[in-house]
């Protein structure tokens, strides 16, 4: 077996495969490099000497600039190098143009089994979903949640509640992003019937929410305020038998893949992600793209460092313009709460190998692909077109795919090098980039990326996640749906009254 990779020609580092130790001898492209110390899996060693202040070069751009003189063979990581990012930046449209589609080979299957909506909209679930507008009612929704499901009926494929603990208390656009989070809930095509539940008295009230909501199918939304009512719970179950009676008359039709919409999402990231399974992803969303379809892209501070192959992949200027104020405006955000920019990877991240924000970002980003970026959404603001879409959200796992999950994900494929439980209100595929995850946690992963290590193409691996994301639109359920896991968080912003 290949012990180590060394991922573009220019680079100046090489990543190991396997745990590797010191004078173990290593041949990377012809070139043998005597290792001088212990490198873990994942992690990368230098295949020159380097001075400090040097650039280290990894899958052919700056990860970082070293801090102390590196030898030929030494372990490079976070104690002996250090991000080369700033602050916010003044770029430039340089437009790289591709032929993306004419180069990529479309898949032969272009239908998956879905639920045509009342207003033609899309959904792969046909599902009840109970949406507090405050914390305080949160235990009610669960409790109605649990007794309605006296009602169901096989055409209901579920019922959930997504809790939280905001919607009083809070201001300005602070208040404004909990209501297009949940308002992109109640939108959401996934859900055949939304309970709407409040208390009264909130800041966020029913009527607050209805202003941001706009029009909406009185049979398909119900709404609860519990303080109008002697028992809540009773006129709850009442609206809940109401919405599964007009949910269940939904079934599965066949639907062409142009009309699905995934959310891409990394998390618990390690050395092998930017080889395995984000570029799996990407080849996956070439795939979509190229037959008509959506994906989106978030997580914006993990761009930063790859910020300019995005943007130079921007269709026309407009959007351009967008993407640098979509990388600015967040950077100015870490600046305004005192935080360093290039916070970033996690504890997790850097033990799995990765050492710099910019190691992450462009690792990050492979999940893109190579389609040009079609459009860039504010957070909560939904999907209004085909091709890849950039959304502003930050890195947190629950956060951003929930960000996801409102602008109308029907699906968040995400990639892990360490493993998470975890799941959005939408099926959360979690992709493995190495397969000792993979096996060690089946009961959480759904795909093993890792495969691209020993022989798979990605070729082949991108055209298997295609084909189960398939699958998945068609009914299959994933590990955490299986599990019975769902999770919801919305960005906080602002001051707590």
């Amino acid at each position: 077996m290949q012990k180590a990779i060394k991922i573009q020609p220019h680079d100046n580092v090489a990543v190991a495969l396997q745990d590797l130790f010191t004078n173990e001898e290593v041949t990377i492209a012809q070139d043998r490099v005597t290792l001088l110390e212990d490198v873990p899996a994942g992690h990368k060693f230098a295949l020159k000497d380097l001075e400090p202040g040097e650039e280290v070069i990894k899958y052919g751009y700056p990860i970082g600039k070293t801090t102390k003189t590196v030898k030929r063979g030494e372990w490079i990581h976070t104690h002996n190098i250090k991000t080369g990012l700033g602050e916010k930046l003044e770029y430039q449209y340089h437009p790289v143009v591709t032929n993306h589609h004419e180069n990529i080979k479309k898949p032969e299957d272009l239908y998956f089994m879905g639920y045509r909506r009342e207003n033609n909209t899309v959904g792969i679930r046909n599902e009840i979903w109970i949406i507090p507008t405050v914390g305080c009612v949160n235990d009610i929704a669960r409790t109605i949640e649990r007794e309605a499901r006296q009602f169901l009926t096989d055409a209901i494929d579920d019922i959930a509640t997504y809790a939280h603990p905001y919607g009083c208390s809070q201001l300005g656009d602070d208040q404004l992003n909990t209501q297009k989070i949940l308002t992109g809930l109640i939108r959401h095509p996934n859900a055949a019937g939304v309970l709407v539940i409040g208390l009264g008295c909130e800041n966020n009230n029913i009527d607050e929410m209805k202003k941001v909501l706009g029009d909406y199918n009185e049979n398909r939304v119900k709404f609860l305020v519990c303080q109008d009512w002697e028992d809540e719970i009773e006129q709850g179950l009442h609206l809940m038998d109401e919405l599964i009676q007009y949910a269940s008359q939904f079934q599965r039709e066949k639907i062409h893949a142009s009309e699905l919409i995934v959310g891409l999402k990394c998390g618990g990231s390690d050395g092998f992600s930017g080889i395995t399974a984000n570029p799996t992803v990407g080849g996956f969303s070439d795939l979509l793209t190229a037959v008509g379809g959506t994906t989106i892209l978030t997580e914006v501070p993990e761009m930063f460092g790859a910020e300019t192959i995005l943007m130079n992949r921007c269709v026309n200027e407009e959007v351009f313009e967008k993407t640098v104020s979509l990388i600015n405006n967040f950077k100015q955000y870490f600046i305004e709460n005192k935080q360093p920019v290039y916070e970033n990877p996690s504890p997790g991240n850097k033990k799995g190998g990765i050492s710099t924000l910019e190691d992450k970002s462009l690792g990050c980003t492979q999940k893109s692909g190579t389609a040009p970026v079609k459009a860039v959404l504010g957070y909560g603001e939904p999907v209004r077109e085909k091709g890849l879409h950039l959304l502003n959200a930050p890195g947190n796992d629950l956060v951003a795919s929930t960000a996801l999950a409102a602008s109308g994900a029907h699906i968040v494929l995400f990639t892990t090098g360490r493993g998470t439980p975890f799941s959005c209100p939408v099926p959360t595929i979690k992709i493995s980039s190495n397969s000792a995850l993979f096996q060690k946690k089946r009961g959480w992963m759904d795909f093993d990326a890792g495969r691209l290590l020993s022989g798979a193409s990605l070729e082949q691996m991108s055209l298997e996640l295609y084909n189960l994301v398939l699958e998945v639109a068609s009914g299959k359920k994933v590990k955490s749906e299986e599990n019975g896991y769902r999770d919801f968080a919305i960005f906080k912003q602002g001051v707590t009254l």
